[in-house]
């Protein structure tokens, strides 16, 4: 989308263009459509891609991504999206216990590693984070693990004279997790 009148058919030609024969992926979609904004020139690339869609269709498959309810009020936003976009998969929010396993993945991935005792606590913060307001699944979890390597970071720094090892380089433990906001009650 342009920043401008004028700057957006050309801008949106061009993704189109370059990605004839294969696969457009727009997530969070519906950012293309801000019907409170004056200066909103969504509707445009939203109109042209409606015509490459429909003039095109054997040379592009377009998919839509996004959280449900706000697709949902951007499918609304314009007729001929509905009546185009006919497939829609709903994916199901992760379980506590699959964000665990995310959580591992990522800190594994960083050479990090939960104590015995992080790892119940971080199951309890996901438990609670998954309440709270502008929850966003994996990339919350993705946070969540960056805040709790920081703190302990500062932990280890605080702890000025001890001999440190590799285990304390490379665990996270429950004090790390514990001291979010979230368990600030």
């Amino acid at each position: 989308v342009g920043q401008y009148i004028g700057h957006t058919a050309p801008k949106t030609k061009e993704v189109l263009k370059q990605a004839l024969g294969g696969v457009l992926f727009i997530d969070e979609a519906y950012y293309l459509y801000k019907p409170d904004n004056e200066r909103d020139y969504g509707a445009e690339a939203i109109e042209i891609l409606l015509q490459v869609m429909e003039n095109q269709r054997q040379d592009l498959v377009v998919i839509f991504a996004g959280y449900k309810d706000r697709m949902d009020k951007f499918y609304e936003s314009n007729p001929g999206l509905s009546s185009r976009v006919t497939n829609h998969v709903d994916f199901p929010d992760y379980t506590s216990e699959e964000l665990l396993a995310i959580a591992k993945l990522m800190l594994q991935e960083q050479q990090y590693q939960l104590s015995p005792d992080a790892d119940r606590v971080l199951l309890e913060y996901i438990n609670r984070r998954m309440t709270q307001p502008h929850f966003a699944n994996a990339r919350s979890i993705r946070n969540a693990i960056d805040r709790s390597r920081m703190r302990q970071a500062n932990r280890i720094f605080a702890q000025t004279g001890k001999v440190l090892t590799k285990s304390d380089l490379v665990t996270i433990e429950s004090e790390d997790i514990l001291k979010s906001r979230l368990f600030a009650s």
